[in-house]
């Protein structure tokens, strides 16, 4: 009797650790499940954001933004996915010019896709010179749209100038580009730049504003175009291009 009583003593602990380890692979196997549902729901988001546009119904001219981080292009794969323009970087502050510019204007005309160039706008550096700048790089063509200056903070700039500083400086290189190309700019302020300065309520300019999925809820007035997604991947491009759209019907901007 004894042994016996000794021999059942024993196997309650082995059958202790055998329930735990049934318990713990059950939650292992939950656990699992749970991290591959995840998996499949992030990897079905990225797979979604790279390919969401606007519906062509409501905004029925659409375009996207390109530059050299875009690699070589091939802009009849562009076209083909819908683009009716493009927004090319162009230059930068005084000195920076994007070096695909000049090819990437040549390809998408060629393919059929009106194009436009943009002007990253610099904290640090005087207006006239940034103008220099685009205006040497950026040929007057009656054909052209109308060029965009880029609003947007940037690390290598730590200067935070006044808003009446800003506001007569982004005149003056508006009135020094506009006379060069022909015709009036757009300005395209980012949500942070616009909340400090509030640039659309100073400068009578149209405007172009992002966010990514939902209409841009900022500026002084509503928009005329928008970035809506700027995770877009598209076959001919390397990485991910800007989408953006137009308001209203019409030709681009």
């Amino acid at each position: 009797m004894a042994t016996g009583a000794a021999s059942s003593r024993n196997r309650k602990p082995a059958r202790i650790a055998a329930d735990w380890r049934g318990v713990l692979a059950r939650w292992l196997r939950r656990i699992g499940g749970v991290l591959l549902l995840l998996i499949l729901a992030a990897g079905l988001a990225i797979w979604w954001a790279a390919r969401w546009t606007p519906p062509r119904e409501q905004y029925p001219i659409q375009g996207v933004t390109i530059g050299a981080a875009n690699g070589v292009v091939h802009w009849g794969s562009i076209k083909a996915a819908g683009a009716d323009f493009a927004y090319v970087m162009a230059t930068d502050g005084t000195t920076g010019l994007d070096p695909m510019f000049a090819r990437n204007m040549t390809a998408a005309r060629e393919a059929g896709i009106q194009t436009g160039a943009i002007h990253r706008y610099s904290l640090c550096q005087l207006a006239t010179d940034q103008a220099a700048n685009f205006i040497r790089h950026v040929p007057r063509r009656a054909d052209a749209l109308p060029a965009v200056v880029w609003l947007d903070y940037d690390d290598r700039c730590p200067d935070r100038p006044t808003r009446a500083l800003l506001l007569s400086e982004l005149a003056t290189f508006l009135a020094q580009i506009e006379a060069h190309m022909g015709k009036r700019s757009l300005i395209a302020p980012g949500p942070a730049f616009e909340a400090d300065y509030k640039v659309t309520e100073g400068i009578a300019r149209t405007t172009w504003l992002r966010r990514d999925f939902f209409e841009p809820d900022y500026g002084a007035h509503p928009w005329a175009m928008w970035q809506a997604n700027n995770y877009v991947r598209l076959s001919g491009a390397d990485g991910t291009v800007g989408w953006n759209v137009l308001r209203g019907e019409g030709e681009a901007p």
